[in-house]
């Protein structure tokens, strides 16, 4: 498979040498020649294989040119209520530069957690609303679908507009620089069938520019016609063929697909991971987000933690605690959050107010939980990993994370991530009361590094990198 020139320049051995000493080993070197020469060709075959999909997707595929222009663009950044960063207005250019044209777009916009990167994809969704199309955004779960609706709407609305109304399951927005209304719907599995019905038919019509949803999305009952941009959020929670399904929905036209994703993956992995897209990454915070203060409480400072949690709400902040497991289990010694809320209330925390979120209760209630918190109801929401992405609560400023060594380090610096999100300096405590030396190195990493591409690299080296080419995406 290598040529001659290729073997010369990499000292690689001939493959008839290489199969021989992989299973007969003259030696310890001989056996390291044979498994680097076999690893250099798994890598060309595999790379090969990813650029021959990129072009047979780019090819034999037409996509429909979404344009936004340029007074538009202006008129839209200038309204919003911050600057964009640098990588924000690069990320912007090259998503419009690619919805352009009728290649079908397949990128990732990869940033770090708190970079901004939904600006970015509301820009791309303006274009294709300009033009005519709709636009899909997935979510992985039912808070962050009912977020992504609020938050695409506001940032419309320059910012400045009223928060969508929460038992609305479709707006039309205004703004002074958009010639028309733009109609928003949001379809996930709990929204009541008669609103599903309507919203099913008109997106059918074209009649919808955005819908922002759950999997119910890509349930076969959907059908949209004028979809001209796919954009699939946290899509490491997605399935390879339920990304492959949102780009088969509809039937003249491929969809341009945009991939987002804030668990930092390394520079190489991602490389060779997806090495059929292109990729924008988005490196800075937005000026006004401080770096989050992380600290391991180690045995018997418990109390403290808790202490420290007491002060930031009495001076007017919120907080989450984070338990591994909903409920107890004989088997684990693990806190559980329905047994921690029912402790924290009696003991800990008796004069204040307690919310519990996790994923057995019903979606209305998830919902409900998570409003009254945004809204300042709830001062602690005693939550479990159902709060890993995309939730926002600028008044949130501490995360504590009991039994944080039962967590991956992608994971902890998703949960750090939800807090500092406005004005005030955030802050993560790391609770485990006896973890293994594994666990306490991947904690004192966690404390020590705060940039979540460097974090990938230090996870990647601990964990392995997982199947990289085909449909298995855990396990080494």
């Amino acid at each position: 498979t290598l040529p001659l020139a290729l073997r010369e320049k990499l000292g690689l051995i001939s493959i008839q040498r290489a199969i021989r000493n992989i299973h007969l080993p003259e030696s310890d070197h001989a056996l390291e020649q044979a498994r680097r020469r076999l690893q250099h060709e798994e890598m060309a075959l595999f790379q090969l294989r990813m650029q021959m999909r990129r072009r047979a997707w780019r090819n034999q595929e037409k996509a429909c040119p979404a344009v936004l222009p340029d007074s538009m663009l202006r008129s839209f950044v200038e309204a919003l209520p911050f600057e964009l960063t640098n990588s924000q207005r690069g990320g912007v250019e090259e998503l419009l530069g690619d919805i352009a044209t009728d290649v079908p777009m397949f990128r990732l916009l990869h940033g770090e957690v708190g970079s901004g990167k939904t600006v970015v994809a509301v820009a791309a969704m303006l274009a294709a609303t300009a033009t005519g199309k709709t636009s899909l955004m997935m979510a992985p779960t039912e808070i962050l679908a009912e977020q992504h609706y609020q938050t695409v709407a506001r940032l419309i609305c320059g910012g400045s507009g009223e928060k969508v109304e929460l038992n609305s399951y479709m707006s039309d927005i205004e703004t002074g620089w958009f010639p028309r209304k733009m109609r928003i719907a949001l379809l996930t599995g709990s929204v009541p069938s008669k609103q599903k019905k309507i919203i099913l038919e008109q997106l059918a019509d074209g009649e919808i520019d955005v819908v922002i949803g759950t999997h119910a999305l890509i349930q076969d009952s959907v059908h949209i016609p004028s979809l001209a941009l796919a954009i699939v959020d946290e899509q490491h929670r997605f399935g390879v063929m339920q990304r492959q399904h949102v780009r088969e929905m509809t039937v003249e036209t491929r969809p341009h697909l945009l991939v987002m994703s804030a668990t930092p993956i390394p520079r190489t992995l991602r490389l060779a991971h997806y090495g059929d897209l292109d990729i924008s990454t988005l490196t800075e915070l937005p000026d006004d987000r401080k770096p989050i203060k992380t600290s391991w409480a180690r045995s018997g400072q418990r109390e403290l933690a808790y202490g420290f949690l007491r002060k930031q709400v009495g001076a007017g902040r919120q907080g989450f605690i984070i338990c591994p497991l909903v409920e107890g289990s004989d088997a684990i010694q693990a806190r559980s959050a329905v047994e921690e809320y029912e402790r924290l209330g009696k003991e800990i925390y008796p004069d204040l107010k307690l919310g519990l979120l996790h994923g057995r209760m019903k979606p209305r209630e998830k919902l409900d939980a998570m409003e009254e918190f945004r809204a300042g109801q709830i001062d602690i929401l005693l939550t479990t990993s159902v709060v890993e992405v995309g939730v926002d609560v600028p008044n949130a400023t501490v995360m504590v994370i009991d039994g944080a060594d039962r967590f991956g380090m992608a994971q902890l610096h998703q949960f750090r991530g939800r807090v500092g999100r406005g004005k005030h300096q955030g802050y993560c405590i790391l609770l485990s009361d006896n973890p293994s030396d594994a666990g306490q190195e991947r904690l004192e990493i966690v404390e020590s590094v705060r940039d979540g591409f460097a974090l990938a690299e230090e996870d990647l080296r601990i964990r392995g990198e997982g199947d990289v080419l085909g449909t298995v995406q855990s396990g080494i």
